[in-house]
């Protein structure tokens, strides 16, 4: 019934930008007026579901925006080039947001430079954009392990 009622229910669609922000008017997909007031440091990610004062539920969705996706270049790249990319980008604090097959970030003319010569592949693209939550920060859907040991064993073939 709750997957039923969230479908259902208005959506704002809002850029990364402006979902970093604690204060934001806008329009729902149904024509209200929004006004969100949200605790400081508090971001909104594509899927989230805000609920009134009045009970009013309202879905967030992430709006396309100019990004820069990167990728190995698939005849010379090695599969090392990924996490050096996201390696010198973290060192960097820039927010990008990480998937098996390529990173995504916010246009930046020098740091697209720095990753062609790396010899990656750099696209302007208009795409959803959710970069990577901080290691402190809740809300992932990894789970934590502080309280045993893990006795995985993988077999590759």
């Amino acid at each position: 019934m709750a997957k039923a009622l969230i479908a259902r229910a208005p959506t704002i669609t809002l850029d990364w930008d402006q979902r970093q922000h604690s204060r934001l008017n806008g329009l729902s997909s149904i024509g209200d007026s929004v006004a969100l007031f949200l605790p400081r440091g508090k971001v909104l990610r594509g899927g989230d579901v805000m609920v009134s004062e009045q009970g009013e539920l309202l879905r967030i969705l992430s709006a396309n925006q100019t990004v820069l996706k990167i990728t190995s270049c698939p005849i010379h790249g090695t599969p090392l080039d990924l996490p050096r990319a996201a390696y010198h980008l973290g060192n960097r604090h820039i927010p990008i947001e990480i998937q098996s097959s390529h990173l995504l970030m916010e246009p930046d003319h020098v740091l697209e430079q720095m990753l062609k010569n790396m010899g990656l592949i750099v696209q302007k693209c208009d795409l959803p954009f959710e970069p990577e939550a901080g290691a402190y920060e809740h809300g992932s859907n990894h789970h934590v392990h502080d309280d045993h040991d893990h006795g995985h064993s993988h077999v590759h073939g």
